[in-house]
């Protein structure tokens, strides 16, 4: 179990975990194998009882859950829905929230947050941190995710031991909302990553050689990274169950980068053509489709 004592001296706290999807389902089990005590809740109840069975305690609503934790971790789908687990009936805001944290690690816009942020601390108390992850659902399975987070320095230690039972990193970046820019910055890269090696792995397979080798044949030079690696074998294999992240996600976040950027007056033009090509695949795949489908775009059989 993670050392607390360090970051909170009245001891280890009681987590809970809101938002048991792709990403909070692994991230919880995380926690679970790390024997921390941890209260869960989830719209879909089927995504409940198998954590409940691994150790996990049901909390009936939101407020039941901040109401019996120290620290809640949320995990949901877009601002929509954390507005509707916080602010919503039985949301966060309606149970006591002094000298307790929420820690967020939707993908939401960083404006967005503040907002949400300020407006949850004046109905109850709680604390904020926004704390985006990278790494794909590979990553929550493994416990290497990279977090990149805003708020108040002493929340971010406090909540540090228990994020590094779920993420090899943990990185600091600012105030509320710094850790939603960064992921934006993440997501500019990650998006016209994806978008790069479709059109490399297709460029290989149309030409006759063998695209399942390219990320052996580039290894080590300066086209190899962790995507090359792990993107193109699902492309060329046609793995996306499961998914290491909906069409639909990645094309919200690219629409909040071309948002963030037209206010901050920042040309991104490769990032503004990658959210092309995912409205091409939302709409030719599906929202619920994984992210690396865009590959399928390119393909005569499709």
């Amino acid at each position: 179990m993670a050392d607390a004592s360090k970051a909170n001296p009245q001891g280890v706290e009681k987590l809970g975990y809101l938002g048991l999807g792709l990403m909070g389902t692994p991230m919880t089990r995380r926690l679970l194998k790390a024997g921390h005590d941890i209260s869960i809740w989830n719209r879909t109840e089927g995504k409940v009882t198998p954590l409940v069975e691994a150790g996990a305690k049901r909390a009936g609503t939101p407020r039941d859950l901040l109401a019996n934790c120290d620290i809640v971790f949320m995990c949901v789908t877009d601002v929509a829905a954390v507005d509707e687990v916080i602010f919503g009936p039985e949301g966060l805001a309606a149970a006591p929230g002094a000298g307790k944290l929420v820690v967020d690690f939707s993908s939401i816009h960083p404006d967005a947050t503040r907002e949400l942020a300020a407006r949850l601390k004046s109905a109850n108390g709680t604390g904020w941190i926004d704390a985006p992850v990278s790494g794909g659902t590979k990553g929550a399975e493994e416990g290497t995710l990279a977090i990149m987070a805003g708020g108040a320095a002493d929340d971010i230690e406090r909540a540090r031991p228990y994020v590094l039972a779920m993420a090899r990193r943990f990185t600091h970046m600012g105030p509320t909302g710094a850790g939603q820019t960064t992921k934006l910055c993440n997501q500019v890269i990650v998006g016209c990553a994806m978008a790069v090696l479709a059109e490399a792995t297709r460029l290989a397979s149309n030409a006759g050689i063998d695209a399942s080798r390219l990320p052996e044949a580039l290894a080590g030079g300066f086209a190899d990274s962790i995507p090359l690696q792990l993107f193109v074998p699902r492309m060329v294999q046609g793995i996306h169950s499961p998914p290491l992240g909906h069409i639909a996600t990645m094309l919200k976040d690219l629409d909040t980068i071309a948002d963030v950027a037209q206010a901050t007056s920042t040309p991104v033009p490769m990032a503004t053509l990658a959210g092309q090509i995912f409205r091409l695949a939302k709409a030719a795949r599906g929202a619920d489709a994984d992210a690396l489908e865009i590959y399928k775009l390119s393909a005569t059989d499709r």
